[in-house]
């Protein structure tokens, strides 16, 4: 059974920074998960209120939130466009921890999605262009042709980020953080703020 990191063992201290924890736990994810570490749960909701909830993987932090990357014409990227709130979970079972993010949602700029899209290897910057996100696919097959139709285009140049892909930040108003107790009394620490200037206010809660 792991240790609780110290932060989440001494008295709460004001002023203490959520991301600082983020970053510790992280860390030690990317020492002992075997796959992706900066994968997380994202949820939204459809125009009805009914949730969705799909893997994707987190690609920057900073304290202004947690950012990933997606097609704006998938169907989280249409609900997320639709109602800027989003929720998020990380689960490192290696580490028996998890954290949770809940708080809107802003689009990051041009320059960020440049940046990261052009990090990308050159066949997922196809598949961006391939890949029509979420919706129906007749077959196998047709994605295929639809890729070689785009590796045709673009051939060796350089292959331009398409305007319905770009990225997402999360600004949580809400970061929760969880480690795994004997006889299930699990820790939990919550951060929570009114406004993204306001300090956080910390709390624990009940297993």
């Amino acid at each position: 059974m792991n240790d609780l990191p110290t932060r989440l063992k001494n008295d709460d201290q004001a002023g203490e920074n959520p991301y600082d924890i983020f970053n510790e736990w992280l860390k030690l994810a990317e020492e002992t998960e075997p796959n992706d570490p900066t994968a997380m749960a994202l949820a939204s909701v459809d125009e009805d209120g009914l949730p969705n909830v799909r893997m994707v993987l987190m690609r920057r932090c900073d304290d202004r939130g947690i950012v990933f990357f997606t097609n704006f014409e998938s169907q989280k990227g249409a609900e997320l466009l639709a109602t800027r709130k989003a929720a998020a979970c990380f689960h490192w079972k290696s580490q028996r921890k998890s954290v949770r993010f809940r708080g809107e949602v802003e689009v990051v700029s041009d320059e960020e999605a440049d940046e990261y899209f052009y990090s990308r290897p050159r066949g997922s910057r196809i598949g961006a262009h391939a890949s029509k996100q979420s919706r129906p696919l007749e077959s196998r097959f047709a994605l295929e042709k639809q890729v070689a139709k785009f590796a045709a285009k673009f051939g060796t140049g350089e292959i331009p980020r398409p305007d319905y892909w770009s990225g997402f930040r999360i600004k949580p108003l809400s970061i929760e953080f969880w480690s795994d107790g004997k006889f299930r009394l699990h820790d939990r620490k919550r951060f929570d703020r009114k406004t993204f200037d306001a300090p956080w206010q910390i709390s624990r809660l009940y297993p």
